[in-house]
């Protein structure tokens, strides 16, 4: 029947005149929302405190205000003095249990002259805002929740006031919500059960008997009024197609009493059921929102970005168009019911999750104000709606994809959304004129190379490899990574500026048949992971640009301009078959960076390194003018950035902070200023006990065991699975944002991330047995890390 719909669809168009395609497109937009409408939605709530314009010089959520515009007023740094930027201070950010963090992501706040940010896996630091020094640290003894290791912290924490009592919210990686008194550190005892919220609970419905085990969160909740609205991620790579679901919930702030969920996969009866065929509702995970969601508090509504449910790559095992999957939803944040959707992708097998914060921001369009929302996506497009309606600011037009190479059991939709405006950021799918083209050689090996997989439009879908078959894959590009990710955009509201980075890279997935004595999935993916596709000399197979940022004035739907994010890496401008071809270096751009913009009164910053998994790009940190995307200054940085870059003004004087953090560089926070007469730049951070509200936790070292036999077949494994991305010593590669195996903390960690898989890595215990599985812990914990068996970790 779904099929027999989109046909009609398709057919309908195909035979009217352009303009009269345009009209039916408006009008089966404006019937979906119709029907995608709450009618019986209540009153939108009244905010006790209104976010979403703060005052000049505040910086109140990840994003600065609830709608993630990334903007400030503050004009004291522009382009006349940002070159003089220095460190005004440093400030050591907390280790994660067993090891330094290598990919901390943390955003500051600053509200009411103090900058709170999370750090060390579950824990929340005070800061003052203009020497860098500790004022408290919140520091809960760590809660292990099922078998998977800290892999983090949380981006940002979120803020609560009622004008009298304040409240830090920490929605924390280890599956806990806790209320933090902004003023001692101290859990609040009136919250949940002494100070926090157990998110494990309460999470399925009554009558759901799966397990819920691994919840844990690496994005904010957001407060509207009196409500913190929080997302959880479980595995989104579980070894078999029971998951864990990403329900929403709405808390009150103030005892942390559940108000409401929202089921993002549909239960019976409720809108969208009908959308997960033969029962998929049942047992499907994730549909959650892993980055940061959105709010209005004058609408009361929140804005939720939701990924993909699980299998990533594969959905012969929950057919149907799977609402609330890869959808922007809004709902009103203080009852939880739906008012509109969007589903952006239907029945997606391509890792394409909306992973970036909704914009929320004004339009000036035929001589009216339009509220909008952009909603960023890895396939390089941005989707506009009237924030209020969920009507579409520019049509969205449903247009065929390819579905023919799809594999035995696979249900794809026959179409797919693509808005007309603003232009895609990046050329969708797969074209050979952006093949590398630096010499004709070059370009020669690349065609051949694109001749072992399997290529075509976007949404041209995975397809099977393995022994007999001639090809290799799936090209996707713009990849799973990214296009667009948690790094999101910026919007200047004063000018109506839309400032977008992108990533530029080609990826392969395949689906491979599935042991089913490991696994009850009928397919897994093999693909290049986290690792563009490169040439057997290294070099992507594309060409550059690899990193851009483009500008687009929002009131046409236009771009303006668009230029790359950096020069190539050093590894690049040194290639031996690139030397004396007088290339352009510095405008190729980075390799596989998505760093996060922060715009100003009079400029635009942005990195140019910040990744998901690994450390690529470089150390600048540059200055651009919004107008032109011209450079006008460039700060080199003590470390590469990770997380995403603030400012704030304090006593006068306006600062930049950003974290910094890698594989060689323990996390810290730095904070740009202009400098004041005599000043020095700040040194780096030593680590130094901080004054804690609750006792620090220290663990025991342990001993690794490992026999030839582990560490023969540790390393079989590891050649077969592994080195791809991680590389031949577990050192990672150069062009890869996979993580160096190095560091990883306790043998328990190495084998739960080698099991369950993350991000872009997929898990393990699918593809091998318990005892291969231990087999490769051991031989990254010893061999790889350098040790001898049996040395203390």
């Amino acid at each position: 029947m779904r099929l027999i719909k989109h046909l009609e669809r398709i057919f309908s168009m195909r035979f009217l005149a352009p303009s009269l395609v345009l009209a039916s497109t408006v009008l089966a937009a404006s019937t979906l929302l119709v029907s995608c409408s709450q009618s019986d939605s209540a009153v939108p709530s009244v905010p006790s405190w209104n976010s979403l314009h703060p005052e000049a010089g505040e910086w109140i959520t990840w994003g600065g205000d609830l709608g993630n515009k990334r903007y400030s007023p503050l004009q004291q740094i522009d382009g006349t003095n940002a070159q003089n930027l220095h460190a005004a201070w440093r400030w050591r950010a907390e280790p994660l249990p067993g090891r330094h963090d290598s990919n901390w992501k943390g955003t500051p706040l600053y509200v009411d002259g103090v900058l709170y940010v999370p750090t060390g896996g579950s824990k929340v630091a005070a800061i003052d805002p203009g020497t860098g020094e500790t004022v408290w640290l919140f520091a809960p003894e760590p809660l292990r929740v099922g078998t998977r290791p800290f892999t983090g912290s949380s981006r940002a924490v979120s803020y609560w006031t009622d004008g009298e009592q304040t409240r830090i919210l920490h929605n924390s990686i280890d599956g806990r919500l806790f209320s933090i008194d902004a003023k001692t550190g101290k859990a609040d005892p009136n919250f949940g059960e002494g100070g926090f919220v157990d998110m494990n609970k309460n999470l399925l419905a009554e009558g759901d008997d799966r397990e819920t085990v691994d919840v844990g969160s690496t994005a904010p909740g957001i407060v509207v009024g009196d409500v913190i609205v929080t997302q959880v991620i479980g595995n989104d790579t579980p070894k078999n197609k029971v998951g864990t679901p990403g329900y929403i919930r709405g808390y009150d702030v103030r005892t942390g009493k559940m108000l409401w969920r929202f089921h993002t996969i549909p239960r019976p009866g409720e809108f969208g059921h009908e959308t997960w065929e033969d029962g998929a509702w049942k047992y499907t995970g994730a549909a959650s929102v892993w980055t940061m969601m959105a709010a209005d508090p004058e609408l009361g509504y929140v804005y939720l970005p939701v990924e993909s449910p699980t299998n990533n790559f594969w959905g012969g095992q929950r057919p149907g168009d799977g609402l609330f999957g890869e959808s922007i939803v809004c709902l009103d944040a203080k009852t939880g019911k739906r008012i509109w959707h969007y589903q952006i992708l239907h029945h997606g097998v391509w890792d394409y999750d909306l992973p970036a914060a909704p914009i929320l921001h004004n339009i000036q369009k035929d001589g009216k104000t339009i509220k909008a929302v952009t909603v960023l996506t890895k396939q390089g497009m941005n989707f506009v709606f009237d924030r209020a309606t969920g009507e579409p600011v520019w049509p969205i037009e449903e247009r065929p994809v390819p579905t023919e190479m799809a594999v035995p059991g696979e249900q794809l939709s026959p179409t797919q959304p693509f808005p007309t405006k603003p232009a895609p950021y990046s050329n969708l799918g797969y074209h050979e004129q952006d093949l590398i083209d630096f010499t004709p050689e070059l370009r020669k090996q690349a065609r051949e190379m694109m001749k072992g997989y399997v290529t075509g439009p976007m949404y041209t879908p995975p397809t099977l490899v393995g022994e007999g078959i001639p090809t290799k894959g799936t090209l996707v590009y713009p990849n799973y990574g990214g296009g667009s990710n948690w790094n999101g955009g910026a919007f200047d509201p004063e000018e109506n500026l839309l400032f977008v980075p992108t990533r530029n890279t080609y990826m392969t997935i395949g689906l491979k048949k599935a042991d089913p004595e490991l696994t009850d999935w009928h397919y897994l993916p093999v693909g290049s992971g986290a690792r563009p596709l490169s040439l057997p000399n290294g070099l992507p197979v594309n060409r550059p640009p690899w990193a851009l940022v483009t500008a687009t004035n929002m009131n046409e739907g236009e771009h303006i301009w668009s230029r790359s994010i950096g020069g190539a890496p050093d590894w690049i401008r040194e290639h031996p078959d690139l030397q004396g071809l007088d290339l352009d270096f510095d405008n190729m751009g980075q390799i596989s960076v998505r760093p996060s913009p922060l715009v100003t009164k009079t400029l635009l910053f942005l990195a140019e390194s910040s990744n998901i998994g690994g450390d690529p790009g470089g150390r600048m940190l540059r200055a651009y003018d919004k107008h032109t995307g011209d450079v006008v200054a460039e700060i080199e940085l003590p470390a590469l950035t990770s997380g995403a870059p603030m400012t704030y003004m304090h006593e006068g004087r306006q600062y930049i902070a950003i974290a910094l953090s890698s594989r060689e560089h323990a996390a810290e926070l730095i904070a740009l200023a202009l400098p004041r007469k005599g000043e020095k730049p700040a040194a780096a951070p030593v680590a130094a006990p901080a004054r804690s509200a609750t006792p620090a936790v220290t663990r025991a070292s342990e001993t690794v065991a490992a026999t030839p036999e582990h560490l023969a077949t540790g390393r079989e494994l590891f050649g077969k699975h592994c080195v791809l991305c991680h590389g031949p010593n577990g050192s990672g590669l150069p062009q890869s944002g996979a993580p160096a195996l190095r560091g990883l903390g306790q043998f328990a960690d190495i084998k739960s991330f080698i099991r369950t898989g993350s991000a872009e890595m997929p898990a393990m215990a699918a593809m091998m047995t318990a005892e291969e599985l231990d087999a490769v812990a051991r031989y990254v914990a010893v061999e790889l890390s350098g040790r001898k068996d049996g040395d203390k970790r």
